[in-house]
């Protein structure tokens, strides 16, 4: 609980500022829909004969006319791509920022398992993800109420469901990653969340492709595929959850016989 305690204390400004970040543009995105509603009818019409590039973002199979569809894109783009970099970049640098800043010795010289250390760093990931994705739906259902639209209850949840756990199993996997770093691996945090977006995409726009999905987590967060089945597609999610448990027991293993310097 130290250990959980000292990771929010310490992070709680950069989990402040991205949570805050998207937030405004959530609330930004939502509260410009009435005013764009009238002219969505025609823009999904362009959109749909526009071929790989609405299908790369799945926008051919979306009613821009709705709340859900607009919702769908361009606050999932939002949320997917933001809430995405702040859960990869955060577990990159959970258990090499020790190293990076010289405060490893000091950790570790007190009655505490390495096994506790990465638990409480885990706990600590896991529970800021939440705690951006429950502020974000918070708002995200406060701005719909403003607009005076009825709240599409389930479909936002689910949207909002894929995006938490797109963002846990990016954590998860960044966390592994960090086990094996010694200088911060911001870098490759970034470059797996934005490398993983652009696999999605390309799996999009391809039928030979399309196997990609089993691979990258935004392969359940499609929000075209959410909105069509009413539900998250159960191997996609089975899969992903896999790799973020893989990835965080490659921590504890990795970080329980590393060479802390």
């Amino acid at each position: 609980m130290t250990i959980l305690r000292h990771e929010l204390r310490q992070g709680w400004k950069q989990l402040a500022i991205w949570t805050g970040c998207i937030c405004f543009f959530v609330v930004i995105c939502v509260l410009m829909y009435p005013q764009m509603e009238q002219q969505m009818t025609d823009v999904s019409a362009m959109f749909a004969s526009m071929g790989s590039f609405t299908a790369a973002f799945g926008m051919d199979r979306l009613n821009f006319g709705t709340l859900t569809g607009f919702y769908a894109v361009e606050c999932g783009n939002i949320l997917g791509i933001g809430g995405a970099l702040y859960a990869a970049m955060t577990g990159a640098g959970m258990l090499s920022k020790e190293e990076q800043t010289g405060t490893a010795e000091f950790l570790l010289t007190h009655p505490v398992t390495r096994r506790a250390v990465v638990a409480g760093k885990l706990a600590a990931l896991m529970l800021e993800i939440v705690i951006l994705n429950l502020l974000v739906y918070a708002m995200a259902v406060v701005s719909v109420a403003a607009i005076g639209d009825p709240i599409p209850w389930k479909e936002l949840t689910l949207l909002h469901l894929a995006y938490l756990l797109v963002q846990v199993e990016l954590g998860g996997i960044c966390f592994g990653i960090s086990a094996f770093c010694r200088r911060g691996s911001l870098g490759a945090g970034m470059g797996i969340a934005i490398g993983l977006y652009f696999v999605n995409i390309l799996a999009n726009i391809t039928e030979e492709a399309e196997f990609l999905k089993y691979i990258t987590p935004y392969g359940y967060a499609e929000g075209a595929d959410i909105l069509a089945d009413g539900k998250l597609n159960t191997a996609y999610v089975l899969i992903g959850m896999a790799l973020c448990a893989a990835g965080t027991l490659t921590a504890f293993r990795q970080y329980r016989r590393k060479d802390i310097r």
